[in-house]
């Protein structure tokens, strides 16, 4: 079992009173389980919004969305564990999903997201990136939006390594924060779609290098559906990581632009020893992002 709030050394933060108080992180995947770590619910889970059933409360019948939503702000073990929680639900029971929900629910952030405060966006989601395909690139683009609306977005690089220029959509956007999985020559447990060194390489197809940072994606403990927990893999999984210790970087420096967090995040990670298109400025080191 991994809890990735040691392995950053979130646990430091937790120690000096920073656990994400105040900051709102919006979560982009299939929902949200009433699950104890998320109580009390009304002080929580902020809003959920469905774009796939249209139902008004909080539910989940994947897995995938309350497992990644867990290891940003689960109360036990969360890296940001008293942000609020917004989840957005767009992908059904399998884990699918369409352009015109991802599009609905990157507009509903943009247009709420000063109502409900959210400072960052987790996007666990991803699609082979084309400079040709108009349906990726029209994420893409809504995605810049919220960077440019001063969000702080954050999204997969996705699962498709250990290939170079295997950065999926909208992880391929220049602005947001793609992150990848640093511990990803690990097998992942259990029955999987990818094997080791799953992380995607950049460089995107525009020649921007990718990821922008890694941090711990294999073999994951979170929340699971009927009130249990699971483990899981992926980039799907570091991505919330960064997300929680964002949240933490803003609770200490709340007047922190999104320029500003991308800027201390790339000079106060931990460098590996893999290349540079698999780790970019290297593994999240919470206690080094926080000055503590």
């Amino acid at each position: 079992m991994k809890l990735i709030s040691q392995m950053i050394h979130a646990d430091i933060a937790h120690k000096h009173g920073f656990f994400g108080d105040k900051i709102g992180i919006a979560f982009l995947d299939t929902g949200i389980s009433p699950h104890k770590e998320f109580y009390p619910a009304d002080q929580r889970i902020a809003g959920f919004i469905d774009y796939v059933h249209h139902r008004t409360s909080p539910y989940d019948d994947n897995g995938h969305g309350t497992h990644i939503t867990g290891i940003a702000a689960s109360a036990n073990f969360g890296v940001a564990p008293k942000s609020h929680i917004i989840s957005i639900k767009v992908l059904d029971a399998l884990g699918n999903g369409n352009q015109r929900t991802f599009l609905n629910g990157l507009s509903w952030i943009h247009h709420f997201h000063k109502q409900y405060g959210i400072r960052i966006v987790n996007i666990s989601i991803g699609t082979p990136a084309s400079g040709s395909d108009e349906a990726a690139n029209a994420i893409v683009q809504q995605v810049n939006q919220l960077w440019d609306d001063g969000l702080v977005v954050c999204i997969a690089s996705g699962n498709n390594g250990p290939r170079d220029g295997s950065i999926t959509a909208p992880g391929n956007s220049r602005k947001i924060i793609t992150i990848g999985s640093s511990d990803d020559a690990a097998r992942p447990m259990g029955s999987q779609r990818f094997a080791k060194n799953y992380s995607s390489r950049g460089p995107t197809s525009s020649c921007v290098m990718k990821p922008d940072v890694v941090a711990p994606g294999t073999n994951i403990y979170s929340c699971g559906l009927n009130g249990g927990h699971s483990i899981k893999s992926g980039t799907s999984m570091a991505t919330p990581a960064v997300s929680g210790a964002i949240a933490l970087l803003l609770e200490r420096y709340p007047y922190y632009t999104n320029k500003d967090v991308k800027m201390k995040l790339r000079f106060n990670c931990d460098k590996l020893s893999t290349p540079r298109n698999h780790q970019g400025w290297g593994q999240i080191n919470v206690q080094k992002l926080l000055d503590l």
